[in-house]
């Protein structure tokens, strides 16, 4: 019996023209390993984020805590994750 394997919809989206773009970012999807399966396996495009989401990245784990101990003014904190966390999902920095 053949084995019928589906198709990733979101490469067929990719083959349509359309970009796949998650509105997400935290350091465990980077650490992990999952964003980099994200843009190899699915075809992700690029990632988009906004401080709602960053808030809810850094309350979500210990992830940030060394980051944080390390800086001193909450406006540099802020700033700074947003700088690391944009370089760290870079792809073209793995």
């Amino acid at each position: 019996m053949r084995e019928v394997k589906a198709q990733n919809p979101l490469r067929l989206l990719r083959e349509v023209g359309q970009s796949v773009w998650l509105d997400y970012i935290h350091r465990k999807l980077i650490r992990a390993g999952e964003l980099r399966r994200l843009i190899e396996e699915d075809g992700l495009s690029g990632m988009t984020s906004n401080p709602t989401i960053f808030e809810k990245a850094i309350s979500e784990g210990p992830e940030y805590e060394e980051t944080f101990a390390r800086l001193r003014a909450p406006l540099e904190k802020g700033a700074a994750l947003a700088v690391l966390g944009f370089r760290a999902a870079d792809p073209t920095g793995y």
